[in-house]
């Protein structure tokens, strides 16, 4: 084991095992959050522009932050979005463009009816009465479920609340930013129930998965050793056994 080339194996063993260990430690740093955010942050209602940019993406820590925006109603683009539920029961949503800048939108879920033709003549009235007087609106900052593919009977359908989606339908949409969560709204208007739109989870400052990554890392650092071992001990239990049977020939 102390011939050249096992003590070479030995240094490149080192080597590899010190780049798994600084991996390790550094998937650790990443498991452990140092700063979370404080408990019950996302209640506390902030500016809509505080939280997230139009066309970035809502970080974790920030789904369900309760904000406040102001703006003008797009007339015509009040729609509803199916397969929603409150408290259990399947419904509708009746789902706004809020104008929040001259060429900023953001997607607003207004609130919820378990019958369509209430949600459509809810909505059919939202979009007569759209007059362009500013309104303020407060809810909570949802992710962007993505969009989904209607069923061949009914392709105006939408089951799934996206502002991809709903972008695609709106009207005066050319150079328009749009923010990629949604705001589901905390009163509903006239005819509709108030979506439950529950406070999220406090989420634990330690990400478990990042510890396994890092336990993992550690082991290859370990098996990095334990590989050099292996192969040394075993090319010099060959060169032993060599010795012994060159030994025996020559007593013979």
């Amino acid at each position: 084991m102390l011939r050249g080339r096992w003590i070479g194996m030995l240094l490149f063993s080192l080597v590899v095992a010190g780049v798994f260990a600084w991996l390790g430690q550094w998937q650790l740093g990443r498991a452990i959050d140092t700063d979370p955010p404080p408990p019950g942050i996302t209640e506390q209602v902030r500016p809509l522009e505080d939280v997230v940019a139009p066309g970035a993406y809502l970080a974790e820590p920030l789904v369900g932050q309760k904000v406040d925006t102001s703006g003008t109603w797009v007339a015509g683009d009040f729609l509803i979005v199916s397969s929603r539920f409150n408290d259990g029961a399947e419904g509708y949503w009746v789902t706004g463009q809020l104008r929040v800048a001259e060429q900023t939108s953001i997607a607003v879920a207004l609130g919820w009816t378990p019958d369509r033709s209430t949600a459509d003549a809810v909505a059919n009235e939202l979009n007569a009465d759209a007059d362009g007087e500013a309104v303020s609106v407060s809810g909570r900052l949802i992710s962007d479920e993505g969009p989904s593919v209607p069923p061949v009977d009914d392709p105006t359908r939408m089951d799934r609340m996206s502002p991809a989606a709903l972008l695609s339908r709106w009207s005066d949409v050319d150079g328009l930013d749009v923010y990629r969560p949604y705001l589901a709204s905390t009163t509903a208007p006239d005819g509709l129930v108030d979506i439950a739109s529950r406070a999220p989870d406090e989420q634990s400052p330690v990400n478990w998965l990042n510890v396994f990554y890092a336990a993992e890392w550690v082991i290859f650092a370990g098996f990095a050793f334990y590989l050099w071992y292996r192969l040394a001990k075993d090319a010099w239990e060959r060169e032993v056994e060599e010795f012994e049977d060159s030994e025996g020939s020559a007593l013979t």
